[in-house]
């Protein structure tokens, strides 16, 4: 006889029970939603070391107020909102320092063309300087809907905001990045 697999614990049955003080339950859902909201904090805050602080904020914050998490078996959703804020509250509170060693493109690799690499290099910098520069609204909704693949709907949800001021974020974010990617080709 095998051992029976462990159940797959739903979002509220680990929110109910951290909510009683199971640390092992929070930490799944730490674990749960960690890489979605890290690779979201990254692509707001431009950086892998502020994004990490950005999500252990999350985290701190979520874990102090999860009795507030009005639907648990959307807790994913309301874990987003608190990390999308502090994304927002942190480039607030940034301030535009010289380019650091952290910022610098990486080298091409070694296999295939060296000018492609090099191209394309160029221009994922040329992309990542153009996405910090739209207001952090836009820039967050571009990321959800092209970068995350989001819905609308899941957008709404995961933001709390209308899906029409949601399509016009992506909107205005589509077009300032066109201005912004043509000045860099001159």
């Amino acid at each position: 006889m095998g051992t029976a697999e462990p159940r797959h614990r739903s979002d509220g049955e680990l929110v109910s029970e951290a909510l009683k003080g199971s640390q092992p339950a929070f930490g799944e859902l730490v674990r749960r939603y960690q890489d979605l909201l890290y690779r979201h904090a990254e692509r707001m805050t431009g950086r892998a070391d502020d994004a990490e602080d950005v999500v252990q904020a999350t985290f701190i914050k979520a874990h102090r107020s999860l009795r507030t998490c009005r639907n648990p078996d959307r807790v994913g959703a309301w874990l987003f909102r608190i990390g999308s804020n502090a994304c927002k509250d942190f480039l607030k509170g940034r301030k535009r320092a010289s380019i650091s060693l952290d910022e610098v493109p990486e080298l091409p690799a070694e296999h295939g063309n060296p000018d492609d690499s090099l191209e394309r290099t160029r221009m994922r910098g040329e992309i990542d300087r153009a996405l910090q520069r739209l207001a952090a609204d836009q820039r967050e909704a571009f990321l959800l809907k092209h970068v995350e693949g989001s819905s609308y709907d899941e957008m709404s949800q995961i933001l709390g905001v209308s899906v029409p001021a949601l399509k016009m974020r992506v909107h205005r974010a589509r077009e300032e990045l066109q201005v912004l990617l043509r000045a860099y080709e001159r």
